[in-house]
């Protein structure tokens, strides 16, 4: 069997271009210490940088078919959301019996409260990073936090990019006749409403990575053709994702109403966001994800720059079904980026924070660990 510590590594021996891997410590967020893991890779460009956000369920690791075209021309950041894994002190791989990942608080079970920590905690991560700016890139219920940060943070978005976003439209009234929900489907998610959502993957115990190789072959196969043990690797990487503390399970629950809904749709707070900030959104035409929000978006901002793609034959992964394609438009979306504006990214005063201050934060970034044994080669 792959073990925990191994399959982050091995899913990421794809790459071309080194990366780190680093705990940022955002201090007292959530928690008494939140600590964010972050991959960084070309942070050396002085180009406009990238920030990805993750799904629920999800991991930084899951972007690896997207990490190198990316990372190609600028510094690409992606970072596991707090609540998305199990946090250990013990960093080393070679000594630890599993990988720990970002800090699982305990979040508010008010919907607002609960998305607004979320949003707290990648300014935080911001900060101490000491990004002035970046594109910001969030994919499902992390499109659903890159836009609300966006709202709440304008200053520091270049350009948001939301792919399949998560939780902007209104739940319809009418959802069961509209999408021809059989009555005993209707029966089972009454009852089960009351769970976080990936309650089975912890009560099969053991058994879990299996139940996830069965129940989502399809996520296997989008990584196949750059993993060869993807069939073990990518349901070892998602089972340990989602077997441990529901912490941001639990924070996706608040803010739900039912699993394809927010209780507080985004789509009603877009006409605020800034109209300078130009936005490129991406959908699949095999996607659950109802794409008329974007419509609407148009339709708010007719003076901004909204910029609507239809990736064919992708699912809701649209990052991982159509890499190739989804790479391009963001590329297209960066390179809009550059034409648009010159970023600085030297730290203003405001947002130094030093190693140690009153609420006990300790250094940002507690310790590097390089990608792989070549890599650690490059990288020093």
């Amino acid at each position: 069997m792959v073990r925990f510590e191994d399959s982050i590594p091995r899913m990421l021996y794809c790459l071309k271009i080194a990366y780190r891997g680093c705990y940022v410590d955002i201090g007292s967020v959530v928690g008494s210490s939140d600590k964010v893991w972050t991959i960084s890779m070309n942070t050396e460009s002085k180009n406009t940088p990238i920030l990805l956000l993750h799904g629920f369920a999800s991991g930084v690791a899951l972007w690896c078919l997207n990490l190198d075209s990316l990372a190609a021309q600028r510094p690409v950041y992606a970072i596991d959301i707090l609540g998305e894994f199990i946090y250990s002190k013990s960093l080393r791989p070679m000594i630890i019996k599993r990988f720990g990942r970002s800090s699982r608080p305990s979040f508010s079970s008010d919907s607002l409260e609960a998305e607004n920590q979320l949003v707290r905690s990648v300014e935080e991560w911001r900060r101490e990073m000491k990004l002035e700016k970046f594109i910001l890139l969030g994919h499902s219920m992390g499109g659903f936090l890159a836009a609300s940060y966006a709202i709440q943070h304008p200053d520091r978005v270049a350009h948001l990019i939301l792919a399949d976003p998560w939780g902007f439209p209104e739940r319809p009234a009418d959802v069961a006749q509209k999408y021809n929900v059989p009555i005993w489907v209707r029966c089972v998610a009454f009852v089960v409403q009351p769970f976080n959502p990936l309650w089975p993957v912890r009560a099969a115990g053991p058994f879990g990575q299996w139940l996830i190789g069965k129940m989502r072959p399809d996520i296997v196969r989008k990584f196949s053709p750059v993993l060869d043990d993807a069939a073990e690797v990518i349901p070892q990487y998602l089972y340990q994702c989602n077997s441990q503390i529901p912490s941001g399970e639990a924070a996706f629950h608040a803010m739900m109403s039912g699993f394809g809904w927010a209780k507080n749709p985004m789509l009603k707070r877009m006409d605020t966001l800034r109209k300078t900030i130009p936005i490129t959104l991406m959908y699949g035409t095999r996607s659950w994800v109802d794409s008329s929000a974007s419509e609407t978006i148009k339709a708010q901002r007719p003076d901004s720059y909204v910029n609507v793609q239809v990736i064919n034959g992708a699912g809701h992964h649209v990052y991982a079904d159509k890499s190739e394609t989804f790479n391009r438009y963001v590329l297209d979306a960066c390179e809009y980026t550059d034409k648009e504006e010159v970023v600085s990214l030297a730290p203003t005063q405001d947002i130094i924070i030093e190693t140690q201050d009153p609420n006990g934060k300790s250094n940002s970034i507690i310790e590097d660990i390089p990608a792989s044994p070549d890599q650690c080669h490059r990288l020093s």
